[in-house]
């Protein structure tokens, strides 16, 4: 059960690996109204669940704490990383933000019945290393002129950080309540797009089905996806292969045409695998214990 709960969550990183190649092909929305927009497909499936069985709606009854945790965690993350890339270069902006799975590996060993090894904290890093080269590849330029994104950044790596641990910390609560998420997560988009944005429409159907395709996957059933995992399978594994969402991201933008590729690429490919195979070593080569004869 563990692991194929680790594999759920790792669906979600696979499908976060689509976000920017989906992003780049749909068109010019302004980021609220693009996330509003999303989200609000991305509670779509969660919505029809609940129309063909009713009786699900109750597992929506939870503690005031848990909605007020997942609100913060989606709407809060997206809130901040668009402030980030609004007040700082992306680049600098993105990396900070994506210290999100080392803080969630090393916060995971303050939950109950785990606990945080060596190879947990190497392969972090190590995928940390790979970010650093695929994010950075054209070059670092720190600013104190940026100290507002830089904030922001750091903010919502935290933000994710402490959404994915507290998640962990509800495991009795059911995955039907980030339909709940979602939709109140459209609703703040909406409205923080209404006071801060000029409304722009796709303009082509190609572009039309690049925005479906991100509120199905990446910003949809991704969300799903980590919150059962979080849950139920390992958190520390899930943190560290985390990591390969910039590199998967930036293969399939050179697979599509959208980046040239480079040695650089290359080795962060080596790090980031290295680094999840390393975090994930107890699983992956844990052996059944053979019962005395």
């Amino acid at each position: 059960m563990k692991m194929r709960a680790t594999l759920i969550g790792f669906s979600a990183i696979l499908m976060w690996a689509l976000l920017a190649l989906f992003t780049a092909a749909s068109g010019r929305m302004p980021p609220f109204q693009l996330s509003a927009v999303c989200f609000l497909i991305g509670s779509l499936p969660g919505i029809l669940v609940l129309l063909a069985r009713p009786q699900r709606a109750r597992l929506l009854r939870q503690p005031a704490k848990v909605w007020l945790t997942g609100i913060l965690g989606l709407f809060g993350y997206h809130f901040l990383y668009f402030t980030a890339l609004r007040n700082a270069p992306a680049v600098e902006a993105s990396l900070i933000a994506y210290l999100w799975p080392l803080l969630i590996v090393t916060g995971s060993a303050l939950l109950p019945g785990e606990t945080l090894k060596w190879n947990h904290i190497v392969g972090t890093l190590l995928g940390l290393a790979g970010t650093v080269f695929i994010v950075g590849r054209n070059g670092f330029s720190f600013d104190g002129a940026y100290v507002i994104g830089y904030g922001a950044a750091f903010l919502c790596a935290f933000t994710w950080a402490g959404y994915s641990l507290m998640t962990r910390r509800f495991e009795a609560v059911s995955t039907d309540v980030v339909t709940g998420f979602c939709l109140a997560t459209a609703i703040l988009s909406l409205l923080c797009h209404l006071m801060l944005e000029t409304t722009v429409w796709p303009g082509t159907g190609f572009e039309w089905l690049a925005v479906a395709g991100l509120g199905l996957l990446p910003v949809g059933a991704a969300f799903y996806a980590w919150d059962f995992g979080v849950k139920n399978g390992d958190i520390q594994i899930l943190g560290a292969a985390s990591y390969a969402a910039p590199l998967l991201s930036t293969l399939v933008l050179v697979l599509t045409g959208f980046a040239e590729p480079s040695w650089g690429i290359a080795l962060a490919c080596l790090l980031v695998t290295g680094g999840a195979v390393l975090a994930a070593r107890d699983m992956i080569f844990r052996r059944s214990a053979v019962a005395p004869a």
